[in-house]
């Protein structure tokens, strides 16, 4: 097999011979171009397994051929070589599609990381991509989409922020990107931000040196430390400190982090993945989130759909968790019966994938035979229909009786409109047959 080959994109000789160098001891073999022109022409004829190109070249800008590349040679890794401390560019380039960056004066040995992570990818390309598909159930339209931005994201080495609500499956896309790209080989680090002591955070991080501080009785290696390689998730990002704020926005954007103690920085290849239920622009605008790591840290932003966005989904994710809550009890899984569908189906999961497992856990416990009948589900009531009495004597029952009559009436209209044909009325209604069918049947219409 021929030697991968790295194409390098820069008008200065000297910055292209030491790149060259570089490269040929990493037993890898390098063409040059010194301008954009001459870049696409090589692009287009040659096959390469990396492209890493300057910001400043004599016939256009280096974003120009970031955004090239994702056009005409997607499969092709490009990083860009930026100015020290232009952070915004390198951010520009991270979202145009850019796989990373390297700063000026080069650091050789980041350098080297950087390729043999691109080297890997490129390598990868015709991999089969679909290992993580058995793991992120559904079929829905918004479960395709976030496969598909999972493995767009996944060749890139930018920060990705994973959005939404609690319960949705924030971690396992996480991991499913780390398991996806180049550094599915390196660790993979979660941490949950709001579950570590603000006077603990900072040791637990970046590490620290013995002696230097009361109790510090031997050297200890952050969890940012023991990431190398791999993947740092920093899972509620929102409930750091803003004092960790400053710290982690440095360790970002300088790619080194100082633990206490230390005198000097130590170089870091670590990809930051970070999540979060709460939104980080509300923070932003009331002051609780620093701006500038907010947009470190959200270079992409993936948001996980609610469940009540896919029910279509619920039926695979149901019988999934019985066959793994059959196999951890040593049990037969019960089957699921079509009135326990229905009731799922029809309700609006506001904990998500996890309160279904719990709801299915216990029904399980529940259940007296082979099968998992309505009854066996306890289901939340609707949160307004719980609780304490309304303003204006309305308790909290007649508010429920409120409720269900203006759903039973969108009901009836939905049937007349369609001419009592269910299936038209549980399209107008956005919810499918069986669930239709289950909520005619409760609400007493027939």
């Amino acid at each position: 097999m021929s030697k991968p080959a790295v194409l390098i994109v820069d008008d200065e000789p000297d910055i292209c011979e030491l790149l060259s160098i570089t490269l040929q001891r990493m037993d890898l073999q390098s063409r040059t171009a010194d301008t954009i022109a001459s870049a696409h022409r090589m692009l287009k004829a040659e096959q390469f397994d990396l492209c890493l190109t300057d910001m400043q070249l004599p016939d256009g800008d280096g974003l120009e051929l970031v955004k090239w590349i994702q056009q005409y040679c997607p499969n092709v890794p490009v990083a860009v070589i930026t100015a020290h401390g232009n952070m915004e560019t390198a951010v520009r380039a991270l979202k145009l599609g850019a796989f990373d960056f390297v700063s000026k004066p080069l650091d050789l040995a980041g350098l080297r990381k950087l390729v043999a992570s691109a080297i890997k990818l490129s390598v990868d390309n015709n991999a089969d991509t679909s290992v993580f598909g058995p793991r992120l159930l559904g079929t829905s339209k918004a479960m395709e989409q976030m496969r598909e931005m999972i493995a767009r994201v996944a060749r890139s080495q930018a920060p990705v922020h994973i959005s939404g609500e609690s319960g949705t499956g924030k971690e396992l896309v996480a991991k499913l990107i780390h398991d996806s790209g180049p550094r599915r080989d390196g660790p993979f680090i979660p941490v949950n931000c709001g579950a570590i002591p603000t006077e603990l955070m900072e040791s637990e991080l970046f590490g620290h040196k013995r002696g230097s501080f009361t109790g510090a009785v031997s050297d200890k290696k952050g969890l940012v430390q023991s990431a190398e390689g791999g993947t740092l998730f920093l899972d509620e990002i929102a409930d750091l400190p803003l004092h960790m704020q400053v710290k982690l926005l440095r360790v970002i954007q300088e790619k080194a982090v100082r633990p206490i103690g230390e005198q000097f920085e130590v170089s870091i290849d670590v990809r930051v993945l970070s999540a979060t239920h709460k939104s980080l622009s509300n923070l932003v605008a009331e002051g609780k989130f620093r701006e500038d790591l907010f947009y470190r840290v959200n270079v992409i932003e993936l948001r996980v759909p609610s469940l009540r966005e896919r029910p279509q989904d619920v039926l695979e994710l149901a019988e999934a968790i019985l066959r793994r809550l059959g196999r951890r009890m040593k049990i037969m899984p019960p089957m699921l019966g079509k009135d326990a569908l229905a009731a799922l189906e029809a309700y609006s999961f506001p904990g998500n994938v996890r309160e279904l497992e719990n709801i299915l856990e216990r029904a399980i416990t529940l259940s007296t035979s082979g099968e998992v009948s309505a009854s066996d589900i306890q289901l939340r009531t609707t949160p307004g229909a719980a609780g304490s009495a309304a303003p204006g004597n309305t308790s909290a029952g007649a508010l429920g009786d409120h409720l269900e009559d203006i759903e039973r009436d969108a009901i009836v209209k939905a049937l007349e409109q369609t001419r009592y044909n269910k299936t038209a009325a549980a399209k107008i209604l956005g919810m499918s047959f069986r669930a239709l069918r289950y909520r005619i049947k409760k609400l007493g219409i027939e």
